[in-house]
């Protein structure tokens, strides 16, 4: 019976690094991905498929397929970074971010055609600075959809920090000593504090979210301590919960379409009428 015994454990010793060392984080995308679309009903007929280098969501009302970026996903290490993966993308998707880049690209063509190439408002429109802007606000805002969504589906939300900040930042971030994306990680930090507090409490285990905490900490601190900035604060979220809450629903009782679809149809629609 000994040499029974000992034979199995020897068996488990040996097939258990095996089996960890088998996961994948592209391998879960599907399973992740489905959870995520079931538990929080969207449109049933969604489906992943994992691309190399960045994703191209820009036909996904038509293909109902997702991509995510496997570049991003090999930054995940377990389900619940490959959950943050997915609903940053799916975060994107549902706050119209591929209609608002048609909207944005086509009013810096008409005010180039209207106003000089050296006119200040052409020039500011069309800068590194305003485009990357414009980015970073898209990403906040699908983290913080990818967020509502983690949660309904069973997933610590606390993951899409750290998959955040386990991505490449700023060499500016590195001189002052600041997590990476910082600024994108703290907009998730705060948006969890605010509306799932219960979520923060239970924490993460990783090296990543503690060097965050130890940024993050002296800001929240900070803003306790300031009865004015505390408001203000408190103001903000409210507004970003009822955005993130007003454009989940949309997408979810038109099947799929966001505000930025509809708008994006309804100015088609006036220019194709105007040239007849």
């Amino acid at each position: 019976m000994k040499k029974i015994l000992f034979s199995i454990f020897a068996v488990a010793l040996f097939v258990m690094p095996v089996n960890a060392a088998t996961w994948v984080a592209a391998d879960r995308v599907a399973t992740v991905g489905k959870t995520i679309v079931t538990k929080n009903s969207l449109p049933s007929n969604l489906t992943f498929k994992v691309v190399n280098g960045a994703a191209d969501n820009t036909s996904v009302s038509t293909t109902n397929v997702i991509q995510v970026s496997s570049t991003e996903l090999s930054y995940a290490g377990n389900d619940n970074e490959v959950a943050a993966v997915i609903s940053t993308e799916l975060g994107q998707i549902i706050n119209g971010k591929s209609t608002k880049d048609k909207l944005r690209n086509a009013a810096k063509a008409a005010l180039k055609e209207k106003l000089s190439e050296n006119n200040i408002i052409n020039t500011a429109a069309n800068s590194e600075f305003v485009t990357n802007k414009a980015t970073l606000d898209d990403l906040k805002e699908a983290d913080m959809t990818g967020v509502d969504l983690m949660i309904n589906a069973g997933y610590n939300p606390l993951a899409m920090v750290v998959v955040i900040t386990k991505m490449p930042g700023s060499n500016l971030e590195i001189v002052m000593g600041k997590p990476s994306n910082s600024e994108r990680a703290m907009s998730v930090y705060n948006y969890l504090t605010y509306n799932y507090a219960d979520k923060v409490k239970v924490g993460y285990n990783c090296q990543e979210y503690r060097n965050f905490l130890a940024y993050a900490n002296d800001i929240v601190a900070s803003r306790t301590k300031s009865k004015r900035a505390l408001n203000k604060f408190n103001k903000e979220q409210e507004k970003i919960k009822k955005q993130r809450a007003k454009s989940l629903n949309q997408y979810k009782t038109s099947g799929g379409l966001t505000s930025w679809d509809a708008t994006y149809a309804i100015l088609n629609e006036m220019a194709a009428t105007k040239k007849k």
